[in-house]
Formats: C-alpha cells, structure tokens, sequence
C-alpha cells in the first residue's frame, strides 16, 4: 500500500512540475479556450467586464490547481485519513463527481506500484499515470460540462481542457 501512495504523490508532483513550467502558457490556452466556448454555446451576451471576471476566475483556478499538485499541498488534499468523509465534502462542493475517477486512478497506480520501484521507474510509472488517466480531477470535470454546459462549469471546464492539453504536451 505505501508503494502505491508514493507512486500516487509522484504523479500529483510530476503534474505540479508540468503545471508550474508551464504556467504562463495555460493562462494563454485558457483565454483561448474560454473566447472559443463563449462563441460556440448560447451563453447569452457577454461584455467585457463579464469576460474579464471569467478569465479572472480561470486564471484563479489554474493557480488554485498549481497548489493542490504542490508537493507541500498534496498530503493536505489527499492524504484524507477518512476517504468516505472526503469525497462527500468533495461532492458538496464541487458540481462533478470525481469518485470513480479517482478510485480508477488508485486501481491504476496499485496495479504497477511495486517495493522495489526507484525514483526513475516512479517517475516513469506517473507518466504513464497521467497519460493514460491525465490529471485528476479533469475526466470528471469535462465529462460533466460536456454532459450539461452551463455558465456555473465553465471556467472549471476550460481550465480542465487546457491542462490536458498542456501535460500531454509535456509527456
């Protein structure tokens, strides 16, 4: 089981490395993102001030995911001691259900965990993490926009959509 949690926090600092580096660049994709999903959804008029307060909001949440890849950050966001307790808070307050996601994504790193991983095979195991399932929460998030846009998902959307976009870059 440690074994699986260290190859679990190795993907989530891999993410973080990714993110970080590339930071700049998200911002970019996601003002991209957010003008292209303005214009192809009937979200109604949009002046620059709404604009403005979006891409704020976006920009907030890419940091936001910055942090909760951050080494330092992790063990506070996922070392829940009650993982049951933890995703119904999750479920609170986020409008997406990750749950599943992340059950796949522990399923995932327990099946190529093993005691004798270096740091090297780690770090290889959580791009092949992330290549496969990206970063979490994002499946959950898309997923969740796609089934059901509205103005409420969009900055969490476009943010998901641009961080894939940009660790698939990376790998």
């Amino acid at each position: 089981m440690i074994e699986t949690k260290l190859l679990l926090n190795t993907y989530f600092e891999k993410l973080y490395e990714y993110l970080d580096a590339a930071a700049d660049t998200c911002r970019a994709r996601t003002e991209t993102l957010l003008q292209e999903e303005i214009e192809k959804r009937d979200f109604g008029t949009f002046n620059a001030q709404k604009i403005t307060a979006y891409r704020e909001a976006c920009w907030a949440f890419v940091m936001e995911r910055i942090e909760t890849y951050n080494p330092i950050g992790i063990q506070y966001t996922f070392d829940q001691a009650d993982t049951t307790e933890a995703f119904e808070l999750e479920l609170q307050l986020n409008w997406y259900d990750s749950k599943t996601e992340y059950e796949n994504l522990v399923r995932a790193a327990r099946k190529k965990a093993s005691p004798s991983m270096s740091q090297q095979q780690m770090e290889q195991l959580a791009r092949e993490l992330i290549a496969e399932f990206g970063a979490y929460p994002n499946q959950s998030i898309i997923a969740g926009f796609e089934t059901e846009p509205t103005l409420q998902k969009l900055p969490d959307y476009v943010v998901a959509r641009a961080i894939e976009k940009i660790i698939h870059q990376q790998l």
